[in-house]
């Protein structure tokens, strides 16, 4: 049996908290609850609304959305409603009822294509979360744990795969053009998540979220220039990076000659425009914020 857990995310609406799930809970819909009546195909939302405060359900692939009345503020019951979710979804009762009729419905989402500023890049948009963490596929048999990465590296022209939590950033070869090749992809893409295929596999989740809170512990055991580096980079470079479909990682860090090594991945990695981003943007940043302590940076595989 799965073991769950829970962490609690804010979101931009104070009534509403996320309670996110290290496994998919729903493959099929996503659902919304106004009330018990509402809720009668969901044991667990039934059981949310013995809650005095609970105005809304919302259950999607792998969080438990919920509103509140005003009478209480989450600060003051998250942790405990997030312990009576993980208590609830350990025992192994069904989160949602499901039956035939809408085990054959799609999933609704929508894909749209993006540009990005890699021109070997196209960066594709889902309306909806499709991964818990990034992926990097450099070929085909590094896709083995995602079925989505494996079928699109079926076509001759695809070349490397990266996901994202909304997106697919796809890396092509020079042979063909987005003109000609985007709304096949974005089609193929659409298609493979409306149908509820499994984007990546658990087995590789849980390694990514093993290896995740591994990373996480590391900063214990840097100095204090790499701790405060990480710290500018994952609040202020990772965003802007993220919206070019791509990912920046903090490497090492070089007190001799006080360089600053990372990893770019997704539309980063081999970007024609990388190096004029690495000196003119992530370089300016650090040297404004830490004087001194950098004086370069330098992508391992840009």
């Amino acid at each position: 049996m799965k073991s769950y857990s829970i962490a609690v995310k804010q979101t931009n609406n104070p009534a509403v908290v996320k309670f996110e799930t290290n496994h998919f809970i729903t493959k099929n819909n996503n659902y919304e609850f106004k009330n018990i009546d509402e809720a009668k195909k969901s044991p667990l939302a039934q059981q949310l609304f013995h809650l005095p405060f609970i105005k809304t359900v919302y259950i999607s692939g792998n969080f438990i959305g919920l509103e509140r009345f005003n009478i209480i503020e989450w600060a003051d019951v998250q942790d405990e409603v997030a312990q009576q979710l993980a208590d609830y979804l350990n025992s192994g009762e069904p989160v949602v009822i499901e039956d035939d009729t809408t085990k054959t419905n799609k999933v609704p989402v929508t894909v749209y294509a993006e540009v990005t500023p890699n021109p070997s890049v196209m960066k594709f948009v889902c309306n909806m979360r499709i991964v818990p963490a990034t992926f990097e596929f450099k070929n085909i048999d590094e896709a083995k744990d995602s079925k989505l990465a494996k079928q699109l590296f079926q076509f001759p022209f695809v070349k490397e795969v990266f996901l994202d939590e909304n997106y697919v950033s796809v890396s092509k070869y020079d042979v063909a053009e987005w003109d000609d090749i985007t709304m096949e992809l974005r089609e193929m893409i659409r298609e493979f998540i409306a149908n509820g295929n499994e984007v990546i596999s658990e087995n590789s989740i849980a390694v990514s979220k093993a290896e995740t809170a591994k990373t996480d512990a590391l900063p214990d055991f840097l100095d204090d220039t790499s701790k405060q580096i990480i710290d500018i980079l994952e609040e202020y470079v990772k965003p802007a990076v993220a919206s070019d479909g791509g990912n920046i990682l903090f490497q090492s860090y070089e007190s001799e000659t006080k360089t600053v090594n990372v990893i770019l991945q997704g539309a980063c990695s081999g970007c024609p425009s990388s190096t004029y981003t690495l000196k003119n943007g992530i370089e300016t940043m650090l040297k404004n914020m830490m004087g001194d302590k950098v004086n370069e940076v330098v992508a391992l595989n840009g």
